[in-house]
């Protein structure tokens, strides 16, 4: 499954009924992992998941969670010997909820601990508890691209849906309504683009948007005229010809838009194949 990023594979999951939950100490394993067997199991995100925890930080994670559960984050910290900058990983992955509450207060937490002496280690550290306001939605989903490489909370294209009306782009939803041969717009983020040596230049485009993903055809004179956009954007607007036969679905593209900078600091990524 490794031609599809994560990303996809757990929006498809998604879009299919799969529930599919967070990152969290108190339950991930160190790789992704099935619960509520035998029942209608749902997938547990592991804590490999979490960008720049190395894997033995992780499996001593899980080894004194096996002893005994925690607590709280500072005696996570002590009893897994996780140093500061462990914590503001698993943190910024909101991977310390069950402990701490919404993202901004894990945060707060990992931030607040420091290495105590060799002497002191067993020693729990009592202070006034802090309490902050919860981020926005839009906040959130932004960290979990940035820790995780994907988001089990609102897709982005839905938070900026209201934006998107305005240049009357058509989901991939509503595409799939279309008769064959219409000329309609659309709009997602690129997923993937391929460029099989057979193709003779065409480049095959993947936008995800909160349904689910539409392929665009590029043929080699858009690529040509418009190579800048069709390799550079992370949002992409495409209008052209819809094509459909049978179930099998396609835009043909006449004309490209970067609307990137509506991403702001996402931090989406793409499988390329040139």
């Amino acid at each position: 499954m490794g031609f599809y990023s994560p990303s996809q594979l757990v929006q498809d999951a998604k879009r299919h009924d799969v529930e599919v939950r967070p990152v969290d100490v108190m339950y991930s394993d160190v790789e992704s992992s099935l619960e509520d067997l035998p029942t209608t199991p749902a997938v547990r995100l592991g804590l490999h998941m979490v960008r720049g925890l190395r894997t033995d930080s992780a499996e001593r994670i899980v080894l004194a969670r096996r002893k005994c559960p925690f607590d709280n984050a500072e005696e996570l910290a002590r009893r897994a010997r996780l140093e500061q900058h462990e914590m503001k990983l698993l943190a910024a992955a909101g991977a310390l909820a069950t402990l701490s509450g919404h993202r901004r207060q894990q945060v707060w937490d990992a931030a607040a601990l420091h290495a105590p002496p060799e002497l002191l280690q067993e020693a729990p550290v009592d202070e006034e508890f802090l309490e902050l306001p919860a981020a926005p939605e839009g906040e959130d989903v932004l960290w979990d691209y940035a820790s995780v490489g994907l988001t089990l909370r609102s897709h982005p294209m839905a938070l900026l849906r209201k934006k998107l009306d305005k240049y009357k782009l058509k989901t991939s939803e509503e595409l799939r309504r279309i008769p064959n041969g219409r000329i309609v717009r659309t709009a997602g983020i690129v997923t993937l683009r391929q460029q099989p040596e057979t193709a003779k230049g065409t480049i095959f485009v993947s936008l995800e948007d909160e349904h689910g993903a539409t392929q665009v055809i590029c043929w080699r004179h858009i690529k040509e005229a418009q190579r800048e956009v069709l390799l550079g954007s992370r949002l992409m607007a495409v209008k052209g010809r819809w094509q459909r036969e049978g179930e099998v679905c396609n835009l043909i593209a006449e004309r490209l838009a970067d609307l990137s900078p509506m991403l702001g600091r996402l931090a989406t990524e793409s499988r390329d194949f040139r």
